[in-house]
């Protein structure tokens, strides 16, 4: 992608040639936004969405209202090289999508993968002692890096809260944010251009210079609620209220602080602010809560197994957050399918 036409935070004006690799709830809220704004959006898709893809195009109720937009979809990468491709799929679903979306990524192509959890870079140019280790909960044998060009990718902190009651449908009705970071850390001119375009779109982004920091708020947030809101069927607001799961929520939050901390990474994560701003959610149900609900895989290697295995770096034990991984998938295997 040709970063010429950024100056002072204006994106270029032609349109971008786009596409996002899943067309669940962010896939499609991303498409919605950029296609609405005159990009050529593409969608990788199956089945039942696939369908409602190419009959429908995406639709998108957010807080401005409801964004429909047409884009092109199938279920190859058939739409040549993109200038941005979003890995829109689950954390477990990343090896072999990466293999799919190959064709898309051209030599100026941007990568960005929007799961939740350790993501594959990681040590991704990180500079520590651990360069270029392959994180093994995410990425075994490092398959990912060996499909897609690792310093094309810019790393993603994803807070944008949305639901698909339907096939090419999403629901965001809070605010689109998301945080934007180099795994080097610079504030490189494709990255603010980057930035750019999807503020131009209508989702606040942040160019930050030390993304992981940021990462390890999320990563803590998505590790006190998401096997919690399994476990309890529960939503954000009852996670950080109720007294029950208050230990519960703090043993968590000190286990993966301490990781976070060993790894470098600069807490600014207050914890009792932590705690009243996951109470201010309100009712949201986490993605791994509308994916159990679904009877679908559960992302409990990213959210949880990959913080063990960053532990286990500093061999920190970690009883807190193992025990919440195997009460979830004991309960998990416990519902009847």
């Amino acid at each position: 992608m040709s970063t010429h036409g950024f100056a002072g935070g204006t994106p270029a004006v032609r349109p971008l040639r786009i596409a996002a690799a899943g067309a669940g709830a962010i896939g499609c809220t991303l498409a919605a936004r950029l296609a609405h704004a005159g990009h050529k959006v593409s969608m990788l898709a199956r089945g039942a969405t696939l369908q409602a893809l190419k009959t429908h195009g995406v639709r998108l109720d957010d807080t401005s209202g409801t964004v429909r937009a047409r884009v092109d979809a199938d279920s190859q990468a058939s739409f040549g090289a993109q200038d941005i491709v979003f890995l829109c799929c689950k954390s477990q679903d990343l090896p072999a999508m990466s293999a799919q979306v190959a064709p898309l990524v051209g030599p100026q192509t941007l990568i960005v993968p929007t799961p939740n959890g350790v993501p594959f870079w990681y040590f991704h140019r990180e500079g520590g002692r651990f360069e270029g280790r392959a994180v093994q909960a995410v990425d075994p044998d490092g398959r990912i890096g060996a499909h897609l060009p690792l310093d094309q990718v810019l790393g993603a902190v994803m807070f944008i809260t949305a639901e698909s009651p339907a096939p090419g449908h999403a629901v965001a009705l809070n605010p689109h944010l998301m945080m934007l970071g180099e795994p080097c850390d610079s504030l490189s001119p494709r990255l603010q251009y980057l930035c750019a375009v999807l503020s131009a779109a209508g989702i606040e982004a942040r160019p930050i210079e030390r993304l992981r920091d940021k990462l390890w708020t999320k990563i803590i947030a998505n590790l006190t609620s998401n096997p919690l809101s399994v476990l309890e069927n529960a939503t954000l607001a009852q996670i950080y209220s109720r007294e029950s799961l208050a230990p519960t929520v703090r043993a968590l939050m000190r286990e993966a602080m301490l990781t976070a901390c060993c790894h470098g990474a600069r807490m600014t994560v207050d914890p009792i602010e932590f705690l009243e701003l996951g109470a201010a959610m309100g009712a949201v149900r986490t993605s791994m809560l509308q994916d159990f609900d679904r009877g679908r895989p559960l992302e409990l290697a990213a959210i949880g197994d990959a913080v063990v295995e960053l532990a286990e770096l500093y061999q920190l034990p970690m009883p807190a957050t193992r025990e919440l991984l195997a009460r979830t998938r004991e309960h998990v295997l416990a519902v009847p399918t």
